[in-house]
């Protein structure tokens, strides 16, 4: 009797099973993406390090990797000429914080009430385009006449910074509200107050959210501006120091622990966005 060759059906694929399998794939491209990323830095770490000792590029003007990390370990074992390097780390680090916060805030109100309110859109639409065309890094002077060289010059550096992007976002976020959506809120009863902040609000927090990434980095760049201009303390006066003493090291670890910071900041946001909006569907990351 010749042997029975006909195979058994694969088993079929569960959907605990696909999950698996993209989960797995996730992982796998998360670690490639990781290990190219510190690949490509080390990479340019080395090659910036072999053209300063080679002689390739000028050490003095461009420096290399080294003397910035010793510049680094300097800072942090001894302090610098304004005081201890966690302490000007503070210091800009309160300034852009506060200066975001009300930023934001301003940012949101404003936004809400022009995107819900026509009129108030008219009527102050021109003014906040105009105000939207200036240079905004050439207020810091002004703000330094204003307010003197405490805090609060660099504060009002990073609100008109972040201010309009947070603005814009909203206001784009309330006028892309779906109508169906806030016409069945007013059939059930829902009167405006509540239809702005049940309705609106909520879906206007993406968009909102999206924009508070990008605006704590001008609200950074806002308060290092201010101290690079005129300060007592800051990373934005250790750059102008260095810079003073043609110290092409200490301007590069300044802007390193700069980059660290606001580097820490973006994995905070997205970490409390993901928390936010954990009902929203995941992205394909294997793809």
């Amino acid at each position: 009797m010749p042997p029975d060759t006909t195979t058994a059906p694969a088993a079929p694929v569960t959907r605990t099973g696909r999950t698996e399998e993209r989960a797995r794939a996730a992982r796998r491209r998360r670690g490639i993406v990781l290990l190219s990323r510190a690949a490509l830095l080390v990479l340019v770490l080395g090659v910036w390090e072999w053209f300063s000792r080679a002689g390739i590029i000028d050490p003095f003007n461009f420096s290399m990797p080294s003397k910035i990390w010793d510049q680094i370990q300097q800072w942090a074992l001894h302090g610098t000429p304004q005081g201890s390097l966690l302490e000007q780390i503070w210091y800009t680090l309160y300034e852009a914080l506060l200066g975001w916060v009300i930023g934001v805030i301003g940012g949101v109100v404003l936004g809400i009430a022009l995107g819900r309110v026509r009129f108030l859109a008219d009527v102050m639409g021109p003014y906040i385009k105009v105000l939207n065309a200036l240079p905004r890094i050439v207020l810091a002077p002004i703000f330094l006449i204003w307010f003197g060289l405490g805090p609060a010059s660099k504060v009002a550096s990073a609100v008109v910074l972040v201010f309009f992007p947070v603005f814009f976002n909203a206001f784009q976020g309330a006028r892309e509200v779906d109508r169906h959506i806030i016409d069945h809120a007013r059939i059930l009863g829902a009167r405006d107050r509540q239809v702005t902040f049940q309705v609106v609000i909520p879906a206007a927090t993406s968009w909102i959210f999206t924009s508070l990434h990008v605006s704590f980095g001008f609200a950074l760049i806002g308060a290092i501006v201010g101290e690079y201009i005129g300060a007592t303390k800051g990373i934005g006066l250790l750059v102008s120091a260095s810079q003073g003493t043609f110290n092409s090291a200490g301007v590069y670890a300044a802007m390193v622990i700069l980059a660290v910071v606001a580097l820490l900041a973006e994995g905070l946001l997205t970490f409390l966005e993901n928390r936010l909006f954990r009902w929203k569907p995941a992205s394909n990351d294997a793809r």
